[in-house]
């Protein structure tokens, strides 16, 4: 998206970065930067991917705001790499969860009577197999 602001000659005046604050804009600057910077083919490729996927690891250890605001610029700004890489955050995060564990972790009311619950477990059996 910014990329095309700056070729199609629309940034003169700045970049509309709605929603995406400048505690945030700082993050996946950073995050843009440690992969930009990080030799893609080298003798040691392996041993560079380990370390990258140590230094996402600890990236994304943030509090639940800051993580679901840096998938929401990493959506916006159209960066698969850190889109992909906080949901599958937020999937870990959930794995192997309970939906009361669910509800627990990211502080969601339930909604439901005990009723619609029981009916919604009976439908959807397969996924608390």
């Amino acid at each position: 998206m910014i990329k095309h602001m700056i070729e199609d000659n629309c940034a003169d005046n700045g970049i509309p970065l709605p929603n995406v604050t400048s505690k945030i804009l700082s993050k996946v600057i950073e995050y843009c930067k440690k992969h930009v910077e990080t030799p893609k083919l080298d003798e040691r490729a392996t041993f560079v991917d380990d370390e990258l996927k140590a230094w996402d690891a600890d990236f994304v250890k943030v509090d639940q705001a800051t993580l679901f605001d840096l998938i929401l610029a990493a959506n916006y700004l159209n960066i698969k790499s850190l889109l992909d890489l906080t949901c599958q955050t937020v999937a870990d995060m959930i794995k192997g969860k309970t939906p009361k564990e669910i509800r627990k972790t990211f502080n969601i009311k339930n909604d439901f009577t005990l009723e619609e619950e029981d009916e919604v477990c009976r439908e959807n059996q397969w996924a608390f197999e």
